[in-house]
């Protein structure tokens, strides 16, 4: 119980850099709960404000923290080339639903340097109408990279959206093969 006479849980967090620039990586006992593109002052107070919000207690800066090793040693191996699959505690917390369904299915069914249809992620999730749903989960995924949303695609062939920007899910999908590196 913490000084309000809550119960709050541990989160802790840090900014690592990446070849897609800072992310921020939060973490609670339970798992990786957060990455956050971008992670610039704003950005990174933005979203230290909603985990403390969503979590119920305010996230602690602790770079050395055991919670958040495993997960940024993953991370600068997955930038580095050296590592394609994620293998970290993951805290769903953050969403529930159909939306963690998906994410779930994403996480476990499309392998590094493969894509997958908006349409399709949502038939192997049983709901074949709801490509425009899953959508909306690859926008509300709070773990992107290690729940891989840039591999999800249009049917069409293009790109689809993306929550780090195009620009981001071009070098993610780069970095993993599918796309040519951009020129620049």
């Amino acid at each position: 119980m913490d000084s309000n006479g809550q119960y709050g849980q541990q989160v802790v967090w840090t900014v690592v850099d990446s070849g897609i620039g800072p992310l921020l990586l939060a973490a609670t006992p339970d798992g990786l709960v957060n990455v956050v593109f971008h992670a610039t002052d704003a950005v990174r107070d933005r979203a230290l404000a909603r985990l403390a919000s969503r979590l119920g207690t305010e996230p602690v800066e602790t770079p050395g923290s055991p919670l958040l090793a495993e997960a940024i040693r993953q991370v600068r191996a997955y930038f580095a080339g050296e590592r394609r699959d994620f293998e970290l505690a993951l805290d769903w917390s953050l969403i529930s639903g159909f939306n963690r369904a998906v994410l779930r299915e994403l996480a476990s069914g499309v392998p590094y340097g493969t894509v997958v249809g908006y349409g399709d992620l949502a038939r192997r999730t049983g709901q074949p109408g709801a490509a425009q749903a899953v959508g909306v989960a690859m926008g509300s995924n709070p773990l992107p990279v290690v729940v891989p949303c840039h591999r999800v695609v249009e049917s069409d062939g293009g790109i689809g959206g993306f929550g780090g920007g195009l620009e981001t899910k071009r070098k993610l999908l780069a970095l993993e093969g599918v796309l040519p590196e951009p020129l620049f």
